[in-house]
C-alpha cells in the first residue's frame, strides 16, 4: 500500500459560464441548455472543443470530495454539479470514447479488452439511458451489455447514481469466483490481515488461530510485509502455508504476502509451492504504474503463468494516482475504474492461460481511505467511494472487496467506521479486511475487525464461503446449527486443533498452555489478539477495547506533535530546514506542501554542498518528524539508529556526512528533493539518501522508517529520485524493530542498490 504524497496542483482560467477557482479548484457549470450534452456545452463555452474544460466538467459531475477539487475537477457546489450531471446524462457512449479524457497504453488496454459485440449493443445510448437500464433491468440482461461497457463509461455512469442506486447495482450484479459462493449473493467474505510490526511468523499465523476462532477468513490470508527481502517473504509465505495445508483448507483458502509481484514469483521459482495467489497493487495510468515498478507487459506475463487455481489479487484506492502526481486532469472516479479495467483485462488473461478448466481466482480490493484526509475528510464521502467502488467493480465483471478504513490523521473516528459499515454491507460487497481489532499493529490506521464481521453476518444475514464454514464446524467453533459454540473467541482452542491436526498426541492441558505463552509472546509484542467477546458475540472483550481506545487517543496526540528545540539539540551536527507547510495543520491537511522545501531551506542546503567542496560524502541522513514527531523523540529510538549506521558505514568504507539535516514538516518525497539539491556533480559515484521519518501514528509502538535511495550522480541532477528507485525499512521501534538491527538491515540494503 502506499503511504506517500505528492504535489498537488490546480488550473485556473477565466470564463463567465465555467472556471475553475485559483485557491478552491472548484468548477462552476451553469447555463446549462435542454438537452445539452458535455461537447456542445464546451463547445458553445469556449467557442471550440477545449480538453481542460472537458475533463472538468465530467468531473463536476462526480460527488464532491478533496482529492478532485485539489486538481481543479470538483464542482464548487450542488447546483453546478447537478448541471454537469445533465449534461452527462445526455451524452452518448461512442461520443465519451471518442473523446476521451485521457490516452495512454493502458486506456488503449481497456479498449482492447472491451467486448466488442456487446458494446455495439450500446454504443448510441446516452449514459442516462444506460443508468435506466442497469438500475431497471435482470441481472441476466446487465450481464449482456456490461462487458461491452469501458471503464471511462462505468466510471461516469456511476457518477448519475444516487447512494440507493449505487446500493442496488450492488444487489444485482454478482461475479462469484469459480467453484465457490465467494462473491455470490448473500455471501460476505473475509480477507484476514495478519500484520506483524516484525514480520514475525509467529505473530501472524496466531492472528490467523483468532481469525478462524471468530469463524472468519475464507477468501485469502494475506499479510502486508514490514521486509520485502525474498528470504522474509518466503519465511511467511511457508508459515502460512504450513497453516492452510495442514488444516487442509488450500484448497480453498490461498494465503499471500503482499510484497511487490516481482518478489513474489522469485520465491515462487526458489520454492515452487511456496506461493498461492500473487499480489499486485494496480494504478489508473501507465506513469502512475510505474511508481509501483509496474508495466502493463510485465503484469501481463505474470497473468499468463497463472495457470492453476489460484491466480491474481489486487489493491486500489481512489486518489493513488493523483497523489503520486500522476491524476493527468481527470477525476478520481475514472482513475479508479481504469485500474478496475487493467484488472478485468488481467483477469482474461489468467483465464486464457488455465489449464484445468475450473477458472481461476482474480479479485480486487479498494482500499479506500486509507491514503488520508487530501483524498476525503468525512465518513460520508468514504460511504461514497465505497459504493461507487463496489458498482464499478461489479459491473466490470470483478469480485470487489473493501478497505473501509481511516488515517489517524482523519477525522473519521472509531464509531464512525461502524457507522460506515452498515450503509456499505446491504450493497453486498463480496469480502472486506479483517483484524484482530479495528487498528492495524504495523500500517497504523483502522479497518475492519473479526468481529465486525461477527455483527455484520449477525445484522443482514450474510454468510460465508460453504467450505470454509463446514471447516469451522469441524474445528468446533460453529456447532451443527451454526452457532457459535463455547469455544468461540478462543483462538488457543484453534492452535489446540492445529496442533491435533499435526498428530500431537499431548494432553489438551499441557497444548493449552504451550499456546498461552505464544498468546504471551504475541501480545508482547504490541500485536494485539481478540480473545473472548463482550456482551455479544461482537464486542470486542471490554478490557482490549478500552486498549484500543487508548491507541487511537494516543494517535491524536501523536500527530501533532512537533520536535522539540531539546530533541534537534541532541542530534549531533544538526541543521534544521523547514518545508512549505506553513503549519501542522497546514502540513496535515495539505500533504504536498510538505514535499518542497521554503526558499530558506533551499538556501540552507546550497549552503552545505558548498561546504563540502566538490567532496560529497556517499551518505547524507535526513530526519523528518513525518506524521509522529514522537517516533524519533522517544528515547532509544533514534540515537542508537544513528550510532549503528554510523558504525556499518564505517565498516563498509562509505563515508557519511557529518551533518543530520533536520525537516520539520517533512514528507517521504522531501528527502528526494534534499538529494536533488545537494548531488550535483555528474562525475561522482552513486550517492545516497537515508530518510528517517516518523510513521503513521496508532500502532502505539511509535514507529519510525528509514527510506533508501541511491542514484547514480546524473540521475539526482535529472531530478528523477521517486518511490519506484526507493527502498524502505519500516516499523522501527525499541518494541518493534529495534533501530540498531534496522540499522544492518538499511546498510545491508544499501550495499545491493
Amino acid at each position: 500500500m502506499q503511504r506517500s504524497r505528492k504535489l498537488l496542483y490546480g488550473i485556473t482560467f477565466g470564463l463567465a459560464l465555467c472556471f475553475v477557482a485559483s485557491l478552491t479548484g472548484a468548477v462552476t457549470v451553469s447555463d446549462v441548455k435542454p438537452g445539452e450534452d458535455v461537447f456542445a456545452y464546451v463547445t458553445r463555452v469556449k467557442g471550440q472543443f477545449d480538453q481542460t474544460l472537458y475533463q472538468q466538467v465530467v468531473g463536476a459531475a462526480n460527488s464532491f470530495k478533496e482529492g478532485d477539487e485539489a486538481i481543479g475537477v470538483a464542482a464548487d457546489n450542488d447546483v453546478s454539479r447537478e448541471n454537469a450531471r445533465k449534461l452527462l446524462a445526455n451524452t452518448k457512449i461512442k461520443d465519451l470514447l471518442a473523446k476521451p479524457l485521457f490516452v495512454d497504453a493502458q486506456y488503449d488496454l481497456i479498449t482492447d479488452t472491451t467486448d466488442k459485440a456487446q458494446y455495439n449493443k450500446v454504443k448510441n445510448w446516452t449514459l442516462g439511458e444506460l443508468k435506466n437500464f442497469i438500475l431497471t433491468k435482470s441481472e441476466k440482461e446487465i450481464k449482456g451489455i456490461m462487458y461491452g461497457l469501458h471503464s471511462d463509461i462505468i466510471g461516469n455512469v456511476v457518477k448519475l447514481m444516487s447512494n440507493q442506486e449505487l446500493t442496488k447495482v450492488g444487489q444485482t450484479v454478482f461475479n462469484p469466483l469459480p467453484g465457490s459462493k465467494i462473491g455470490a449473493k448473500g455471501y460476505f467474505s473475509a480477507r484476514i490481515q495478519p500484520n506483524s510490526p516484525t514480520d514475525n511468523p509467529e505473530d501472524i499465523v496466531w492472528q490467523v488461530f483468532d481469525a478462524y476462532s471468530f469463524a472468519v477468513g475464507d477468501l485469502v490470508v494475506g499479510t502486508n510485509p514490514v521486509d520485502s527481502q525474498e528470504s522474509s517473504v518466503e519465511a511467511i509465505e511457508l508459515a502460512l502455508r504450513d497453516v492452510m495445508q495442514t488444516f487442509d483448507v488450500d484448497k480453498y483458502n490461498p494465503w499471500c504476502v503482499l510484497a511487490h509481484i516481482d518478489v513474489q514469483a522469485a520465491v515462487e521459482k526458489n520454492n515452487p509451492g511456496s506461493t498461492a495467489i500473487w499480489f499486485q497493487s494496480l494504478a489508473g495510468v501507465v506513469d502512475a504504474n510505474k511508481t509501483f515498478d509496474l508495466t502493463l507487459e510485465k503484469m501481463m506475463d505474470y497473468a499468463k503463468m497463472r495457470t492453476g487455481k489460484y491466480g491474481l489479487y489486487h489493491e486500489t484506492g481512489q486518489g493513488a494516482d493523483f497523489t503520486n502526481g500522476h491524476g493527468k486532469g481527470f477525476d478520481m472516479v475514472v482513475h479508479e475504474s481504469r485500474k478496475y479495467g487493467f484488472a478485468r483485462a488481467l483477469k482474461q488473461q489468467v483465464a486464457a492461460a488455465q489449464t484445468t478448466g475450473q477458472g481461476a481466482w482474480c479479485h480486487v480490493n479498494d482500499v479506500a481511505g486509507f491514503i488520508g484526509p487530501e483524498i476525503f475528510k468525512t465518513r460520508e464521502q468514504l460511504v461514497r467511494c465505497c459504493l461507487e467502488d463496489i458498482a464499478m467493480g461489479k459491473l466490470h465483471g470483478l469480485i470487489i472487496g473493501l478497505d473501509i478504513c481511516s488515517t489517524l490523521h482523519m477525522p473519521v473516528t472509531l464509531n464512525d467506521l461502524d457507522w460506515c459499515q452498515d450503509q456499505i454491507a446491504p450493497a453486498n460487497p463480496g469480502y472486506m479486511m479483517a483484524l484482530p481489532t479495528k487498528n492495524d499493529p504495523m500500517l497504523s490506521y483502522l479497518t475492519t475487525a473479526y468481529q465486525d464481521h461477527v455483527r455484520m453476518r449477525e445484522k443482514f444475514g450474510y454468510k460465508i464461503n460453504d467450505d470454509m464454514w463446514n471447516f469451522f464446524k469441524k474445528i468446533k467453533v460453529i456447532d451443527a446449527n451454526g452457532r457459535p459454540t463455547e469455544h468461540f473467541g478462543d483462538p488457543i482452542w484453534v492452535y489446540y486443533q492445529y496442533r491435533l491436526a499435526k498428530g500431537d498426541k499431548r494432553a489438551m492441558k499441557e497444548i493449552y498452555a504451550e499456546g498461552q505463552k505464544a498468546v504471551d509472546r504475541v501480545q508482547g509484542r504490541g500485536v494485539p489478539l481478540a480473545i473472548g467477546y463482550g456482551k455479544n458475540i461482537w464486542d470486542l472483550e471490554p478490557e482490549l477495547d478500552k486498549k484500543i481506545r487508548a491507541l487511537y487517543d494516543d494517535a491524536k496526540v501523536s500527530l501533532w506533535a512537533e520536535f522539540t528545540p531539546e530533541f534537534i539539540a541532541s542530534i549531533p551536527n544538526a541543521v534544521t530546514v523547514q518545508t512549505k507547510s506553513a503549519d501542522r495543520e497546514d502540513y496535515v491537511a495539505h500533504p504536498s506542501t510538505g514535499e518542497e522545501f521554503n526558499d530558506a531551506a533551499v538556501a540552507t542546503l546550497n549552503k552545505l554542498r558548498a561546504a563540502w567542496g566538490g567532496k560529497a560524502p556517499d551518505v547524507q541522513v535526513i530526519i523528518s518528524d513525518g506524521l509522529n514527531a514522537k517516533a524519533l523523540m522517544d528515547e532509544n529510538h533514534l540515537m542508537p539508529f544513528l550510532e549503528e549506521l554510523q558504525a556499518q558505514l564505517a565498516k563498509m568504507g562509505w563515508t557519511l556526512a557529518k551533518e543530520n539535516i533536520v525537516v520539520t514538516s517533512g514528507r517521504v518525497r522531501a528527502g528526494y528533493r534534499a538529494g536533488e539539491i545537494l548531488y550535483t556533480d555528474p562525475g561522482a559515484k552513486p550517492k545516497a539518501i537515508i530518510h528517517i521519518i516518523g510513521e503513521r501514528p496508532g500502532s502505539g509502538h511509535h514507529a519510525y522508517s528509514a527510506y533508501l535511495t541511491r542514484l547514480a550522480p546524473a540521475t539526482w541532477v535529472a531530478k528523477g529520485a521517486d518511490h519506484d528507485k526507493t527502498k524502505v525499512i519500516s516499523g522501527i521501534s525499541d518494541t518493534g524493530l529495534e533501530p540498531k538491527k534496522a540499522a544492518g538491515q538499511v546498510v545491508k540494503l544499501l550495499q545491493e542498490m
